[in-house]
């Protein structure tokens, strides 16, 4: 899936979702979005009743905002039409748009079913009661592994979400390139040090980056904390558990301080598809990033696109642990067609949802494993390896801590950092102070 945002989106991010509402859709009408946040996705079509089970509807607020992923969904809906006789109406909108909002939607008149991820997010709107208890749904549902299961689980012990894709993150590079300047993958963290220079040396940018968006930057401070520090630290960082003033998330940062030279400059006013493109136009020689990024490449490309796992930093804590998030879908507390909404949700998780995503997407991979996955490009069955290989699994930053801590204190933190990497400490208590006052609210 991709995550693409425009500047007014990145705007719309920093609201604290004190000023949330009227007020905050009138305030970011001067930032550009406010013609987004008056279309469908708060439009949406559910009700306070369930008066409407005997309709021949259902209706799907979707983030898929992209041509691919809006393609795909397209098609699997068709493939539910066809099935079940229920009409679905799918109600489209930026994807990070989407994010922003939906608090308000699902506290106003959802869809009866909508996209969203797994991980703390999933897990606060159900304890918040605004997403419906899917256990009936998951007692129909079988290609499974108990991980997914898990994923889709609230604190209360039900499920609440039915998975239908994910991606590993992981550092894309083009054979070709590699192949003609003899680069060996990096094992380690001096490894990828030594690679990146000799790339400068041959006139590459050793690593495309892009943070204009906001949230690339999160993938580095992910795979940097769960390679220097672990996965059991990083997941209770994100908890509010552990200080952000610790010598550990330092380290964090001195480490990713060291690499911002390999990087591609001025990343703030840059989009994550722009710098893929200098990835497929072999003006860089790594990026790292979700499995996504082969949406920038053609089909004749994608058999040279490669990657590995970022390398190994602390031989004590090893390389298997990543980011993989995963995407699904929920329902909203009060569908106006709880039947419809259930048949719609059982049949996207199942094989024959998930054949038709294999057939059409080469940039993510299918949750259920009963699947027909003979269709995976190369690199697709690569990156099933890689998250079958993973000792612990990440859902990223802004799904594995409260959404207004990573919005509106981490992603101007790690732009700040960007611009200014030598006032770590500075940085780092202006973070914890911030997470003291979320956290405690």
């Amino acid at each position: 899936m991709s995550r693409p945002r425009t500047e007014g989106e990145y705007l719309a991010r920093l609201v604290p979702p004190s000023v949330a509402g009227i007020g905050r859709r009138s305030l970011l009408a001067g930032a550009g979005a406010g013609a987004l946040l008056g279309t469908g996705l708060l439009a949406g079509c559910g009700s306070d009743s369930d008066s409407g089970s005997a309709s021949k509807t259902v209706s799907i607020g979707s983030n898929q905002s992209d041509p691919k992923p809006k393609e795909v969904i397209a098609k699997v809906m068709t493939g539910f039409q066809t099935a079940s006789g229920i009409e679905p109406k799918v109600n489209t909108v930026d994807h990070n748009t989407f994010q922003e909002n939906i608090n308000n939607y699902l506290q106003g008149k959802p869809d009866d079913v909508f996209m969203w991820f797994a991980g703390y997010r999933m897990r606060f709107f159900a304890a918040k009661g605004l997403a419906g208890d899917l256990s009936d749904v998951w007692g129909k549902l079988s290609g499974y592994s108990d991980a997914f299961k898990k994923a889709s689980t609230g604190d209360d012990g039900k499920q609440y979400f039915v998975p239908s894709s994910y991606y590993p993150w992981a550092v894309f590079y083009r054979k070709s390139v590699w192949q003609q300047r003899g680069y060996q993958v990096p094992k380690t963290l001096d490894d990828l040090n030594a690679v990146g220079a000799q790339m400068k040396k041959d006139g590459l940018t050793p690593i495309a980056f892009a943070d204009k968006d906001g949230w690339p930057a999160m993938g580095t401070f992910d795979i940097l904390n769960l390679r220097i520090n672990g996965y059991q630290f990083h997941v209770d960082l994100m908890a509010g558990k552990e200080a952000w003033t610790s010598d550990k998330v330092k380290k964090v940062f001195d480490a990713w301080n060291g690499l911002l030279p390999l990087h591609q400059a001025d990343s703030l006013g840059r989009t994550w598809q722009e710098a893929a493109q200098s990835l497929q136009q072999k003006k860089s020689g790594m990026y790292l990033l979700g499995l996504f990024v082969a949406q920038q490449f053609s089909n004749d490309e994608q058999d040279d696109l490669d990657f590995f796992t970022f390398p190994e930093v602390d031989s004590t804590i090893g390389a298997k642990a990543l980011d993989a998030p995963i995407d699904g879908y929920m329902m909203a507390r009060k569908p106006k067609s709880e039947a419809n909404a259930k048949k719609l949700l059982e049949y996207v998780g199942s094989k024959a949802a998930a054949d038709i995503t294999v057939k059409n997407d080469p940039s993510t991979l299918v949750a259920n494993g009963g699947a027909d996955t003979g269709g995976y490009t190369a690199l697709q069955k690569k990156a099933a390896e890689l998250v079958g290989s993973a000792t612990e699994i990440a859902q990223f930053l802004d799904r594995d801590t409260r959404p207004d801590f990573a919005s509106t204190v981490i992603i101007p933190a790690l732009q700040q950092f960007i611009k200014n990497p030598k006032d770590i400490d500075g940085l780092l208590n202006s973070i914890e102070n911030q997470k003291k006052s979320i956290f405690t609210s």
